[in-house]
């Protein structure tokens, strides 16, 4: 799902730096209030996890690949807040280290996979486990939920950006990144809840630490 340089044009990189640099702002700032020494560990591990997961790319179309995202998981677990500040480092890191995903297009992506796939998946996962109750069902449901709908809704705005920047149209685009992700979204889903089921079997404590 990364998009590489060149992929967008001036106005739509443009508009994506300016508001992913305004949504990690605001993370950081509520972050700070929010998370204490104890979440910090946590917050290296997931990152390396994460950083793991990502790896594995699957081609999808006109130079974009998908994969999985990991951002419900982590801000399942420690909060959207933290969980957009994680996956901004795993994304700056995959773009100056390893080329993955343009320096021109890091706005997008931030956008695409840390703000967007952090927030949806959390308030969803939270919606679900509301409905459900706080119980291993509704933490198992909602975390599938949450995951596959983080991924799903990622690419809808990846294949909007590209297409507003005259690279694909976006009836080509958008069938493309969601058949894809809608599938990959599935993987995602099934590996964040065998997580939180680990999780809730040796740490249940771990998934209290998003609501302090």
């Amino acid at each position: 799902m990364h998009i590489p340089d060149g992929f967008l044009n001036t106005a739509t990189a443009a508009a994506t730096y300016v508001v992913s640099a305004g949504g990690v702002g605001y993370s950081i700032k509520e972050a700070n209030k929010k998370l204490g020494e104890k979440h910090v560990p946590l917050m290296g591990v997931m990152g390396a996890f994460i950083f793991a997961a990502q790896m594995l790319n699957f081609p999808v179309m006109g130079g974009t690949s998908g994969h999985l995202i990991g951002g419900a998981l982590a801000a399942i677990l420690l909060g959207p807040w933290a969980g957009a500040l994680i996956m901004t480092c795993v994304l700056i890191v995959q773009a100056l280290v390893f080329q993955d995903g343009g320096i021109t297009a890091l706005g997008a992506n931030v956008f695409n996979m840390a703000l967007l796939a952090c927030f949806a998946g959390y308030y969803l996962y939270r919606a679900v486990v509301s409905l459900m109750g706080e119980n291993r069902t509704g933490t198992l449901v909602g975390g599938f939920v949450g995951a596959w709908a983080s991924v799903f809704v990622a690419a809808i705005a990846c294949a909007i950006e590209l297409a507003l920047s005259g690279r694909v149209p976006l009836g080509v685009a958008l069938p493309a990144m969601a058949g894809v992700h809608a599938l990959i979204g599935i993987g995602e889903g099934l590996i964040t809840a065998v997580v939180l089921s680990f999780v809730m079997a040796t740490r249940a404590d771990l998934l209290q630490l998003q609501k302090v």
